[in-house]
């Protein structure tokens, strides 16, 4: 989810893929100074509508630290790879001075109830101070456009440096430890934190990644191709074609599409999806909270068996339970093109983007 508006992510995965690597290994980075530009003091902080794990905090209160500012929205894979690193830096430079903070600008409807952004927080322990910035005054305040985008601010408030989507780890943590040598004078150990990246927050196999990510919602979606015209807000049966191309999907079923989601309105109605990589997720939810729906995947008219994701067993059966990204398929090599099915055993489910890594 790289960009805000994110009407085409492929001119962004060749950029992303010279910069991801699989974790930072320990080591030196070499302790020589980095010349940092001065980019403005840090905007206000005061449009969050509610604080998680912290009173609320204005930009006063973080002169003298050290300050790491976290854009991010709970359902964004880009964001949820990052996470282990940003974990990391706040456990071992918090004694330090570093003040980490996380202002969480929701994309999707479902990503501005508070109570999601908090049940999000706990599952992926989240310790950190977190602003909820429902009406992107921080987000605008700051001139940003990207999901994730961290900014790191100097003891004396101003910005010294900005790092857009995923990857240079290595530098992003050497601007930290000289930011935190400026501020007390002292050398910093340079040794680089190991950060060992798993399940959800493994890094992307970026070689074999050749689908972009992909909304399902009509205002967004691209390469729909059911025989039938998608159409906004009324309901209609679709049918997937003899054959779908790489990229392309299509549905099967009574439909309803939405500017944000395609709803899935009747019992059995399936998503099918040709893709090219590792991984494959699907951020989904049900129309009525609370209520579980069923369902079940295929890869290529068969059981996912051993490249199946954290959310489906090896037969292919999961659970739609809270809003959020499931990871529906994590494949074994050779990573080949293959045909994605997702079967819903009841109708309700609301689909919002694939994404794939």
């Amino acid at each position: 989810m790289l960009e805000a508006n994110k009407s085409d992510r492929r001119s962004f995965l060749g950029a992303i893929a010279a910069v991801v690597a699989t974790s930072v290994p320990a080591g030196l980075f070499g302790a020589s100074k980095l010349n940092l530009p001065d980019e403005g003091n840090i905007p206000s902080l005061l449009g969050a509508s509610a604080w998680l794990n912290s009173r609320a905090l204005h930009s006063p209160d973080l002169r003298g630290k050290v300050t790491l500012v976290d854009f991010w929205t709970y359902s964004c894979i880009n964001w949820r790879r990052t996470l282990p690193y940003l974990r990391a830096w706040s456990d071992r430079y918090r004694q330090h001075g570093l003040s980490l903070i996380g202002v969480h600008t929701p994309e999707f409807d479902f990503e501005r109830q508070v109570e999601n952004v908090h049940q999000a927080v706990k599952e992926m322990k989240i310790d950190y101070p977190v602003a909820i910035d429902n009406e992107y005054a921080i987000w605008q305040a700051f001139g940003n456009q990207y999901w994730p985008a961290l900014y790191l601010v100097d003891a004396r408030g101003r910005i010294r440096h900005h790092q857009f989507g995923e990857g240079e780890y290595e530098r992003s943590e050497r601007i930290i430890q000289q930011l935190l040598s400026e501020a007390d004078g002292d050398p910093f150990d340079t040794n680089a934190s190991r950060v060992e990246p798993a399940g959800f927050e493994l890094q992307a196999d970026w070689s074999n990644v050749q689908s972009a990510e992909n909304y399902l919602g009509l205002d967004k979606t691209e390469n729909f191709s059911s025989p039938e015209r998608a159409v906004g807000g009324t309901r209609r049966n679709y049918k997937v074609p003899d054959k779908l191309l790489l990229n392309n999907w299509a549905l099967d079923g009574e439909c309803t599409f939405g500017k944000q989601a395609v709803q899935l309105d009747s019992p059995k109605t399936r998503i099918v999806y040709r893709f090219h990589a590792r991984d494959l997720h699907l951020v989904m939810r049900t129309a009525n909270p609370g209520r579980d729906i069923r369902f079940r995947v295929q890869l290529d008219g068969d059981v996912p068996g051993s490249s199946h994701g954290a959310d489906v067993d090896a037969m292919g059966n999961g659970v739609v339970h809270e809003p959020r990204m499931y990871q529906l398929v994590r494949q074994t090599t050779p990573i080949v093109d293959r045909t994605f099915e997702i079967e819903f055993l009841e109708p309700g489910v609301q689909a919002y983007s694939f994404t794939f890594g």
